[in-house]
């Protein structure tokens, strides 16, 4: 994808003892220490890989789309570290990394002129990874219908690869919510109304499955754990396993759907044996007849008091975890996600041990950025550390205008990226606005397109860094501007807010910009946050003793390239400036 970044021109100065003795650590000199290279962008080239991530050892095919200027060069690097360097004459070329597992990198388009200047005219991110579920960045498929043809299922996919999308869940594939297979696995329907009555046709699911895999992509399908529509009982499911509103089972617990659709959802008690076999039944015959890799398992949150059939009250969590391990256990080779509606009963579905990453659904009781970080923090506790966290997270949920607010967009995935997480957003031909993910009234300008595919390639290129481990830090940070405010964690109004971890040998340092943010929410619900204004040159010191390299990185400047910085050591500070922040830089400390 095409952007185009301001060009900075900075005046190179050396590293050197500097004349001013800062005692004082909260003092910082005004004058600017340079980036060792000029850099300049002009992102005029598409860039494209094959696959979404690949194995260690697998060969990597880059295309160009574009003309390659004279003495091209292609860079690959881990972090700042340049694995390799090339000239580049052809607008095709592959690449094979080192053998190293979860790893990833960032392929550059480069010229350098007489002054040491360069100019990057393309950036990709690369993830080579055996097992998706490490750096999971999950995406969705929504729709079914004939209008999916091989074509455009192939356009669509290709924006899902161009962004490293590598798991997607396929939602509101099933013809009813307890007999999710179109037919039986040896006689599938061709199609089938789902449950609005929308046509879903098999052979289209099995053409996004196919084309998914051929892209390095895991195909999830999506099922409630324990929902039956009103013709149950002649498909098999007993009245006895049903939740109830009242004790002497007279009402089934229910969610009322409109009147046009298939069904109303009547709910079943997750924990009840019985349903548990029938529903596993059920998945064996969706494994059958379709390649998928897993079953991402939904709920509905917190409900009111409930009791079983025989009017004992039902502890919802305790019954999660139960329906999950039964799943697991008649398919243990198969993968396992469940939605944690607010968060609800998160901590009895992780401890299972069967779930592959931590998904949390995010509504307006936690709609604060730092609710982003509480239940990653609490998550991470449940699942032992183990497990890497996605929000489903709707964006301008009011829908107030047509297209979606770019800077509310950029600034939710700064601060989960920046945390570790990332964000199911991203399907087979729109952006989430609601929870209905067939629902596209809101649509992503070319803009805000361009700005995810940098987004997602800084989540890919420095996944070690964002999402590997490392020990949350709190660092000393301060500027000489005196316009700009800086506060560690949590974020506040008027400030850029820094969070800091140390991963191995380095400290990474990440700066917000919440400057010209008008609220906290991460929702940005009416589409009304507004565009940040860029700061340039900010001179800072940070507490940091024997540093041998400094770097900074952004997915808002130079596509997301390494910038490795010039900087002056005082005592237990270094000093240096950073070329700009507009929604989120990284600085490391190596």
């Amino acid at each position: 994808m095409k952007m185009h970044l301001l060009l900075i021109t900075l005046p190179l100065m050396m590293a050197s003892c500097s004349d001013n003795n800062l005692d004082n650590p909260t003092t910082v000199p005004t004058d600017i220490i340079a980036p060792v290279v000029n850099t300049k962008a002009d992102l005029t080239l598409d860039i494209t890989t094959d696959k979404a991530v690949y194995k260690p050892g697998e060969t990597i095919r880059f295309s160009i789309d574009g003309t390659l200027p004279s003495s091209a060069h292609v860079r690959y690097r881990h972090g700042a570290k340049v694995i390799a360097d090339e000239p580049l004459s052809a607008t095709s070329w592959t690449w094979t990394p080192p053998h190293d597992d979860y790893t990833g990198y960032l392929a550059d388009i480069y010229t350098t002129d007489g002054s040491n200047q360069e100019t990057l005219y393309a950036t990709i991110g690369v993830d080579v990874s055996s097992d998706w579920v490490r750096f999971p960045r999950y995406g969705f498929i929504a729709s079914y219908g004939s209008d999916k043809t091989s074509e455009v299922i192939a356009s669509e996919m290709a924006m899902l690869n161009r962004c490293h999308i590598n798991g997607l869940q396929f939602y509101d594939w099933q013809y009813k919510q307890h007999w999710p297979l179109g037919g039986t696995p040896g006689a599938l329907l061709d199609s089938y109304k789902d449950i609005a009555n929308r046509d879903n046709y098999t052979s289209v699911v099995k053409d996004y499955i196919d084309q998914a895999h051929s892209l390095g992509m895991k195909a999830m399908f999506y099922d409630l754990c324990f929902g039956a529509f009103d013709d149950a009982k002649a498909d098999g499911v007993d009245d006895r396993w049903y939740m109830f509103t009242d004790r002497n089972h007279s009402e089934k617990d229910c969610i009322q759907l409109p009147s046009g659709w298939k069904s109303d959802i009547y709910l079943v008690d997750p924990s009840n044996t019985g349903w548990q076999t029938y529903f596993a039944d059920r998945v064996d015959d969706v494994y059958k007849a379709l390649q998928f890799d897993g079953f991402h398992i939904d709920q509905l949150g917190k409900r009111n008091t409930i009791y079983d059939y025989y009017g004992s009250q039902i502890n919802l969590p305790n019954g999660y975890a139960s329906f999950v391990k039964a799943m697991k256990g008649r398919q243990p080779d198969k993968r396992l996600v469940m939605n944690a509606v607010s968060n609800y009963g998160a901590d009895k579905i992780l401890s299972t041990g069967c779930m592959d990453f931590m998904y949390t659904e995010m509504w307006g009781s936690e709609d604060k950025f730092v609710d982003l970080y509480n239940v990653m923090k609490a998550n991470t506790r449940s699942s032992g550390g183990k497990l890497k966290q996605v929000y489903a997270a709707y964006m301008n949920y009011n829908h107030q205008q047509p297209k979606f607010n770019i800077p509310g967009v950029l600034l939710t995935d700064a601060v989960m990226f920046a945390l570790g997480a990332s964000h199911l957003e991203l399907g087979d031909d729109h952006m989430l606005c609601s929870e209905y993910f067939p629902n596209s009234d809101v649509k992503m300008s070319e803009d805000l397109k361009k700005h995810i595919v940098s987004y997602y390639d800084f989540l890919t290129a420095y996944q070690n860094l964002l999402r590997d481990g490392g020990t949350e830090i709190v660092s000393d940070l301060a500027t000489s501007k005196t316009e700009v405010r800086i506060n560690s964690w949590p974020p506040v109004l008027g400030a850029v807010t820094t969070f800091s971890k140390r991963v191995d040998n380095k400290q990474v340092v990440h700066l917000l910009n919440f400057r010209q943010a008008n609220s906290l929410s991460w929702r940005d619900i009416d589409g009304t946050m507004p565009e940040p204004d860029a700061i340039e040159n900010l001179t800072l010191r940070l507490h940091a003793k024997n540093v041998k390299k400094l770097w900074v990185a952004s997915p808002d400047y130079l596509g997301g390239a390494a910038q490795e910085l010039q900087y002056r050591q005082e005592g237990d500070y270094v000093v240096f400036t950073v070329p700009q922040l507009k929604y989120w830089t990284m600085i490391v400390a190596e």
